[in-house]
This record gives structure tokens, sequence and C-alpha cells, in this order.
């Protein structure tokens, strides 16, 4: 955990989260109504976490200059764009959960939309499978401009800014543009991700220049800048942003259009516009979750891995043991088993039905198999910012350009998403869905409430294990009461259909043994691994505000002093 104040450098990478945060007392108590009292002063004032410490560092300057969690939210991202080019681009999608006990919470949707109005899909479309490596697991995702969807993120940004902002667009921008323009020092995290997605990264020579500027994989340290990228933030700032928009939109058409192997039309980004939703609200307990209801998928599957946990009365093991294993493990299967039983059909044509499962509503059936097999027995390019203000604002986003498709807008340095390339969100095929779709997606950027007061605000990037991920954080904090590091970084799992993956780092004895028993062919990771995910979470309780960042993905808290 590093404080930021009006003249602290970025600190060296070797200069982590390496505090627990929360004081040893462990689980603090929730907040009572009107105990937080904060004097007056220049700044806001706030937590954040991130995945990247420029990312950090953007957003409490934005709190130091008297900006609310909103303008930091969306500084951090605009920064995330530039240092964090592997996993999000202004040519991705995201969602961003917001708000406060006075004036309620809101969902920004602002992914992606299946291209193609007024065209076939053309036979000479650009789209080719590639594989990512993690060592002890792969997957593969497809990649050219025939992957690109039409991207909301730029759009969504400026979106949120003026609806919940209170500074200048100019200096909201400003720390992205600055650190676009004059290099950054790259973090080992995103040089490690950087050698994953290698064979994207050199896919054109355009974002080769983005990525290898050197003709070499980059390595921690080396510098990197987006001259483009910074001009255009600058212009965005300090100009006209719907002509700054229109430009942008304008080259998405010329460069990613069916003439070029594409199918994103004039149409298609015409009729792009985020969408503002009410959350999915999930009772648990003396919380309430909310979190980023249909069509997302991942937060309703989280929802029901919550409700089934509860049935089962989850709480009683030994946390890290065999016990405890088993049972997460086989809330994880319900949840996976509930994937793939028409789920994804149901976001679309009865998410009414989703709200009242989640909301309290009887499952049977998942909680049963949950019961059954306690008694028996990849890469997401995506990256996500949590930060709760002194004045009792919380926000969550996740955002992604999925792995990136391996081509970049010319002049404006901007990587766009391979959304339609990603099985996860394609569950059934590709290219199937109808022009003008709204894509699903599993982000769930989550606040957790007690008297409508913001506990906790997290998420995870991580692709489809972004609902385990999430799942096991609220499980830890709310059922097991870990403080709030350990929660974050303790041993993870993620179940899909029949297979199992796990992290045997600090498990009690026998209980990795008891998983591969229970789960044939399981998958062991015997250290934090990339593939689960990356939490980044913070907190507000007795009048404290704290944080934990995923070290799984170089996470770091950065607190701005009021």
């Amino acid at each position: 955990m590093f404080r930021e104040e009006s003249t602290a450098p970025i600190l060296p990478w070797n200069v982590g989260n390496r505090e627990r945060p929360w004081p040893a007392r462990g689980f603090p108590r929730l907040p009572a109504r009107g105990a937080i009292a904060y004097p007056p002063a220049m700044g806001t004032g706030g937590v954040i976490a991130a995945s990247e410490p420029h990312t950090a560092v953007a957003g409490t300057r934005l709190l130091r200059r008297g900006g609310n969690a909103v303008d930091a939210i969306v500084a951090a991202k605009l920064a995330a764009a530039v240092t964090e080019l592997p996993l999000t681009s202004l040519g991705g999608g995201g969602v961003c959960i917001w708000g406060n006990a006075a004036d309620g919470y809101q969902v920004l949707d602002f992914f992606a939309v299946a291209p193609g109005r007024g065209v076939d899909v053309p036979a000479s479309l650009d789209f080719a499978p590639v594989t990512v490596d993690f060592g002890q697991t792969t997957q593969v995702f497809h990649v050219g401009k025939g992957a690109a969807a039409v991207p909301g993120q730029l759009c969504g940004l400026l979106e949120l800014h003026r609806r919940a902002g209170r500074l200048p667009l100019r200096d909201v921008v400003a720390p992205a543009a600055a650190w676009a323009r004059d290099g950054f020092p790259l973090s080992p995290q995103i040089a490690t991700i950087v050698g994953l997605i290698a064979p994207i990264a050199r896919r054109s020579p355009l974002v080769a220049r983005l990525f290898l500027p050197a003709g070499r994989l980059p390595q921690a340290g080396d510098r990197l800048a987006n001259p483009d990228l910074g001009d255009f933030l600058h212009a965005l700032g300090e100009g006209d942003a719907d002509a700054q928009l229109a430009r942008y939109e304008t080259a998405l058409c010329e460069h990613f259009g069916p003439a070029h192997g594409g199918l994103i039309t004039a149409s298609d980004v015409a009729a792009y516009a985020p969408v503002l939703r009410e959350p999915l609200r999930i009772p648990f307990g003396r919380h309430t979750v909310l979190t980023n209801p249909p069509p997302a998928a991942g937060g309703g599957l989280i929802g029901a891995g919550l409700r089934v946990a509860e049935s089962l009365a989850l709480g009683r093991e030994e946390f890290l043991s065999l016990e405890h294993q088993l049972a997460v493990a086989a809330v994880l299967a319900a949840v996976s088993r509930l994937r793939n039983a028409d789920y994804d059909r149901r976001l679309h044509d009865d998410p009414a039905a989703i709200r009242e499962w989640v909301g309290g509503a009887c499952m049977p059936t998942w909680v049963e198999l949950a019961r059954s097999l306690r008694r028996e027995n990849a890469l997401g390019a995506t990256t996500h910012i949590s930060v709760i203000d002194s004045e009792g604002m919380a926000a969550a986003m996740t955002t992604s350009n999925g792995e990136g498709c391996g081509h970049a807008l010319p002049g404006l340095g901007i990587h766009v998403n391979n959304f339609l390339g990603e099985e996860d969100i394609n569950p059934a095929g590709f290219h199937r869905l109808v022009p003008g779709s709204w894509m699903s997606t599993m982000m769930s950027p989550t606040i957790v409430i007690a008297d409508e007061r913001p506990c906790f605000a997290l998420g995870s990037g991580g692709s489809n294990r972004i609902r385990s991920a999430i799942l096991q954080a609220l499980l830890n904090l709310l059922i097991y009461r870990r403080p709030l590091d350990e929660a974050v970084n303790a041993a993870r799992l993620h179940v899909e259909g029949r297979q199992l993956w796990f992290e045997s780092m600090g498990l009690q004895a026998g209980a990795a043994a008891a998983l591969g028993a229970a789960w044939p062919g399981a998958t062991c990771f015997e250290a934090r691994s990339i593939f689960f995910g990356g939490v980044n979470c913070v907190g507000s309780a007795d009048g404290e505000l704290f944080g934990a960042g995923d070290r799984r993905r170089g996470g770091v808290v950065a607190i701005a002093e009021p």
C-alpha cells in the first residue's frame, strides 16, 4: 500500500501491496449510520485498488484535486488504457457500478454490441485462431478485424463522467495523456502479459509498434510510449469531446468495415449508446450485494453461488481446510452447471427469473447438486478498478479489450477488441449473434452495502474465471470473515463443467490430495496464477478506508490523503 500526495512519484515496482490493510483484529464492525464524519479539506480523499501503480496514482490525484470516486475511476481507467495496454483499451468495453447511500446505486453498461448491420458476413473475413499458453493450461482465442465488436468504452467513460463526475474532463484525462506522450516504465505483471499475447502483439505493424517498440518483447522497467493516443486524449480533454468521439468512430468504420475484413458499419456506430441499468440486488445476511444484471452473465452466476452457499450453511469449515475446499468446489460446480443449463438464453428472454433467483427464490436443483457433489467428495485479458472516496461514494469498474484483435486505429494508437473471437461470450458459436445484439459478459463489478452504505467495492479480470474469483472473495469476506488481504489473495478454485483448476499454496494438509481425488484430472497450480483472475477490492468501516490488490496480477492499493 502507498499513499499518494500531491508531489509523490510513482513508486518502484518492488514496492507492492505488502501490508495487510486491515487491523489485526480481522473483520471490522459494520459502519453505524452517521458514525463517519470527515473534516473539510481541499481534496476529497479516498482509497483505490487497481492492477498497476500508474492506474492507482491517476485516480488518487483526481481525489486530491477534489474529485469524487467517479472522477477518480474514469481517470484511472484512462491511465490503464495507456499503462495496462494488453488488458484494456478505448477500443474495448466495460461496466461500472457506482453510487452512495443518498443517491442510490446504478450500473452503466458500456460493453460491446455485435456488428454487421446491413451487411452479410464477408467470405474474406479476417478471423483466425491463436493459442495463449499459461504454462499449465492453454486457451484458444480468435483475432483479426473480423473479431472486433462495436466497442463502447470511450462512449461509456464520457457518459459516466458526464453523469456523475464533477471535475473538468481536461483534469480527468491529464495523467493518461502525459504518460502516453512522455512514456512510462512497464510493470513486471504487464510485461508478462505482453509475453503471453505475443502472437497477437506481432500481428500488424501498428500493434507491434505499441507493444514491441524495440522490435522485441519488452521487459519490466522498459519505457513505452503511445504518442498518438496521448495527442488524442489531450484533444479529448482540451477541445470538443464530441468531435473527437466522431473522429474515433469514423476511424472504426473506415478500418474495421467489410472492405477490410471486418464487420463494423456506420449504422453500427451510429446506433451504439451505453445503457443505464438497475443493479442486481442479492440479499446476504446483514449485507446486500449489488452487481451487474442481465444481459451480463457474471452477476447472476455470482448471486446463484451466494444463494447455494447460504443454503449449504457454509462457514463452519476451517478456512483452507479439506472441508472448506470441497465445499467451495461444490458451490462452483453448481454455478457451472447452471451456466450450462439454458442460462445464457434466459439472460435475454427471461431476466426477471434471474433476478428472482438471486433475490432469494428457491433454486432446489442447484442446491441439491451442490449437496451431492459435497457428499461425493485460462488468460482473461480484463482489468478492474475499485474506489471509495471519503464522502461515501463507491465505484467499481471492470473493462476489457479481450486480448485485442491484433489491429489498431491509425493515428489514434487504440488497439481494438476481439470480443467476437472469445468463446465464453459467444456460447452459440462465432458470428451467430444478430447484428445490434448487446453482447453478454462475465464482468461483474460489485458493491457490498449495509444500510445502503458501501462496505466493499470489488471486481476482477479473468474471462470465465471472473465469476469464481468474485464469488470466492465474497465468501471469504462475508461468510469466513477473513481480513481483506487474505480474502483477496488466498488460494482460489475454478470449475468449468467436469474440470477443476485450483491453487494449492496455503492449503491445509490433505486438501490438495482430496481435491485431486474428488475431481480426477484436476489441474493444480502450486503458486498464485494469473489464470485465476485479479480481484481488486477497497473497503470502508469504522471510519477507515482500506484496500487489497490481487498479487496474481500485480494489484496495488493507493490512499489519497484529504
